[in-house]
């Protein structure tokens, strides 16, 4: 079972495919829930079982699911080894906000239920299907075009977007292993406007939003 805190990400999960077992909160009647059981708590109570420093006012415990077949979407993000949970939930953000249905995570990318993960997704996990599965033999048998970054790689604002592709992002400090890199069919880069050589790159879901947003313009 995993987490998920504050009303606003739990007001999304009945339209999700994630069950809730039982519900915490120090005001039951925000929730208007009557299929699952809700147990009133005070607020020391919510501090001690909530992950967060400023807990907010319910945490539901809910169920994983179930593993779901991975079938190649048009479109997917491909996480190589992502570690901040921040970072995966911000990506899982931008997915959902861009339309992308699925996310590829490699074994040791941090878990989306993590509950910093389930935090920052503000409720995206429930729209976005994520797998984690081995990279190297996914890669070398998608039919979609794997498409990486690199500071060599074609300038984004004028790549032409193939309708199936794969975008892959790599380890915060140490980006795409060496076996990723391979596999690669094509590389883009974000050029830089700015002058000053002391930023040496962009943070991880900062590049995935520019990326995807000059993508999805054409």
């Amino acid at each position: 079972m995993f987490l998920v805190e504050g009303n606003k990400i739990i007001c999304e999960l009945p339209q999700s495919n994630f069950k809730v077992k039982e519900i915490f909160s120090t005001d039951p009647q925000k929730l208007d829930r009557t299929d699952v059981p809700i147990i009133q708590i005070t607020e020391n109570e919510l501090k001690k079982i909530s992950f967060l420093k400023t807990p907010k006012d319910s945490v539901a415990v809910c169920y994983l699911p179930e593993d779901e077949k991975m079938e190649d979407k048009d479109v997917q993000l491909v996480l190589d080894g992502i570690q901040d949970p921040g970072n995966l939930g911000t990506i899982i953000r931008l997915a959902d906000w861009f339309g992308i249905e699925q996310i590829i995570c490699s074994e040791d990318t941090v878990d989306v239920y993590n509950p910093k993960v389930i935090q920052a997704t503000m409720g995206s996990f429930t729209r976005v299907n994520i797998i984690y599965t081995d990279l190297v033999e996914y890669l070398s048998k998608t039919e979609n075009v794997n498409i990486g970054t690199d500071m060599e790689g074609e300038n984004i604002y004028t790549f032409e977007k193939p309708k199936k592709l794969n975008l892959i992002l790599g380890n915060e400090g140490n980006g795409m292993r060496p076996e990723t890199e391979k596999l690669l069919n094509q590389c883009i880069t974000i050029p830089r406007f700015g002058k000053s050589q002391s930023t040496e790159s962009l943070n991880v879901s900062m590049a995935a939003g520019i990326i995807l947003g000059q993508l999805f313009s054409r």
